[in-house]
């Protein structure tokens, strides 16, 4: 075995980064597969976690090909770098470097292709939670790669890669802008071109499976350890900082979020607390390692109220939000948390943070520096903007260039996993009387045959027997 190694090759830092990178594809792989199984109606388990699990592979592919440069590359607009593939032995061992923000790391590149890999298929794998439930799937594998290319890098370049928000000075630490409000935008936009479920489908919120929701969270939360302890491209102080003040931010927002289910629903809710940790991830992920540990509090009481609010009285109230069918509330979780953390950053962040992260701020309004807050919402409006475009005109282009459908015909939305794509998520035995629960479908009680077991659709999270026509809202459900 070599023992080959190289003078810029910091041992250290890349074990870091290779760990951050793959705690990072974890929260994809299987956090939310799983937590989007789980929050689905039995029918829509296999294609929910399918849409996450198609989402992730064909983000590496097309980022290895073209993409990663638009993101990360040399210059060819204020907004994207010059697109190419990054998949040659010499590429992968050399240096990593950021040539159009003049900044070297002291790993390979090939560790920093697939760090930036995985926020990239995170972000669409977050969207891909508005459109739960009836996106025609072939529109999503062509959906993918269009939007990462036209929608993603741009962000990435302009903030991250060395474009001209980067070049002004947008703090945007680990992706609030990048990842949450281009994805929570996108997937608002695209809920509006792509439709509504059917009615059966948004009157029954109820999960098929709690617990993998939790499990699904639980990996979303530690992962998120690597999402923001990542980014500083080292294994160093300011890492340690950005982790403590994610779990520091998560907890105080779940915390809030809960707070405000028991006042106005008069009861505490799991879902809820799912909804407020990740806001709170979100909301810290742009301030991250910039603010002091009293910053990543205030951020995580605005992110579990300001979030909740929006979802649980204007999603609820407003007629435009009710119609529009965002099946697990990611306008609210990642384009809401993500603009308030974003502005959080221009009131918080510290001049200390900032020099600890290797970048030339004077911190934010609270050490005098006023001007971050209008930098944060000149970044936030950029990213909000394309995204509306962009994400409209990939749909559209699909449905009418392609002529590929966007939502699924309405017999597959009756039918989901077992029509779509032939398999169901819970084989719960070989009675052939029952097949059809293994699709989401109930009988009722009486219709069970002498002899056989009594499931009654209870297993599947359903009672048959309670009617789906009152649609008041239990606390932390998204209803539509």
């Amino acid at each position: 075995m070599s023992n080959f190694t190289t003078p810029w090759l910091d041992t250290g830092d890349n074990a870091w980064q290779l760990t951050a990178g793959s705690l990072v594809a974890l929260q994809s792989v299987p956090g939310l597969v799983v937590l989007y199984a789980g929050f689905m109606r039995s029918k829509w388990a296999i294609n929910s976690a399918f849409m996450a699990f198609y989402a992730f592979a064909a983000t590496l592919i097309t980022w290895v090909l073209w993409a990663y440069k638009i993101g990360f590359g040399i210059y060819m607009l204020p907004f994207a770098g010059r697109p190419g593939p990054v998949v040659t032995i010499a590429q992968e061992l050399k240096q990593s470097e950021l040539p159009s923000a003049g900044l070297q790391q002291n790993f390979p590149l090939s560790t920093m292709i697939y760090f930036q890999f995985v926020f990239a298929a995170i972000t669409v794998v977050i969207m891909a939670g508005a459109f739960l439930g009836r996106m025609n799937f072939t529109a999503w594998m062509l959906f993918v790669p269009l939007w990462i290319t036209f929608s993603y890098t741009i962000g990435a370049y302009s903030l991250w890669g060395g474009g001209f928000l980067f070049q002004r000075g947008v703090i945007d630490y680990s992706g609030g802008y990048v990842i949450h409000l281009s994805s929570g935008t996108a997937g608002f936009v695209g809920a509006h071109w792509i439709g509504p479920r059917l009615d059966v489908d948004r009157l029954e919120t109820r999960p098929s499976n709690v617990l993998g929701v939790l499990v699904g969270a639980g990996i979303l939360w530690i992962g998120w350890n690597g999402f923001n302890g990542g980014d500083p491209y080292a294994a160093s102080a300011d890492a340690g900082v950005a982790v403590l003040n994610t779990n520091v931010a998560t907890a105080m927002s779940l915390l809030c979020w809960t707070i405000c289910d028991i006042i106005y629903y008069k009861k505490p809710s799991v879902l809820g607390a799912v909804q407020g940790m990740i806001t709170g991830l979100v909301a810290i992920t742009p301030a991250a390692g910039v603010v002091a540990g009293w910053g990543a509090i205030c951020i995580g009481f605005a992110s579990g109220t300001i979030p909740w609010l929006s979802m649980n009285v204007m999603g609820k109230k407003v007629a435009y939000f009710r119609k529009i069918d965002d099946v697990m509330g990611i306008f609210h979780t990642h384009c809401i948390a993500g603009a308030v953390g974003g502005f959080c950053v221009g009131l918080f962040a510290t001049a200390e943070g900032c020099a600890a992260f290797g970048i030339s701020n004077a911190g934010g309004a609270i050490d005098g520096n006023g001007r971050q807050v209008w930098l944060q919402i000149v970044g936030a409006l950029f990213v909000i903007g394309w995204n509306i475009v962009w994400t409209s005109l990939i749909m559209l282009f699909i449905k009418y260039v392609c002529r590929i459908p966007l939502r699924m015909s309405d017999e597959e939305l009756m039918a989901g996993d077992d029509m779509v794509h032939g398999e169901a998520a819970y084989a719960l035995g070989p009675c052939e009387a029952h097949e059809h629960l293994l699709a989401g479908h109930y009988v009722k009680r009486s219709e069970t045959g002498p002899g056989e077991l009594s499931m009654g659709g209870v297993t599947m999270g359903h009672d048959p027997h309670v009617g789906t026509s009152d649609s008041s809202p239990r606390a932390g459900e998204i209803k539509v």
